[in-house]
């Protein structure tokens, strides 16, 4: 398995990675997961959310133990939770989260990526 190369050494993340990724294979269903040297993405058509290790804070803002989640939506996103977003292209509004807790894997989180998910449909 390849998540085991990309989180070698760093089982705690690793464990995070899995919830995640075990969410969205439960509540989202087909998703092609790919495994590249700085993120492993999510795809349909079109990719709709990545997991990283992202610096998105200064380094001593950052838990011990954290992925960042990455994810495109039509809109902006205005929540504390969001710790960055750009607008690369008109209406396509990129966002990280950073995932410190099992429990950060929420109803809140898994809402923004089946909205993601749909939004990579429509691309």
């Amino acid at each position: 398995m390849e998540e085991l190369y990309f989180f070698d050494g760093q089982p705690d993340a690793l464990r995070l990675y899995e919830i995640f990724r075990d969410r969205i294979q439960e509540e989202i269903g087909e998703a092609k997961i790919r495994v590249q040297k700085t993120q492993i993405t999510f795809s349909n058509r079109h990719v709709f959310a990545c997991v990283s290790q992202l610096r998105v804070r200064k380094k001593r803002d950052l838990p011990p133990v954290y992925i960042v989640v990455t994810f495109g939506l039509d809109h902006a996103l205005e929540s504390p939770r969001v710790d960055g977003k750009t607008e690369p292209y008109p209406n396509r509004w990129t966002h990280h989260i950073v995932i410190a807790e099992p429990e950060d894997v929420d109803g809140e989180l898994m809402e923004w990526i089946r909205e993601a998910y749909q939004f990579a449909l429509e691309k």
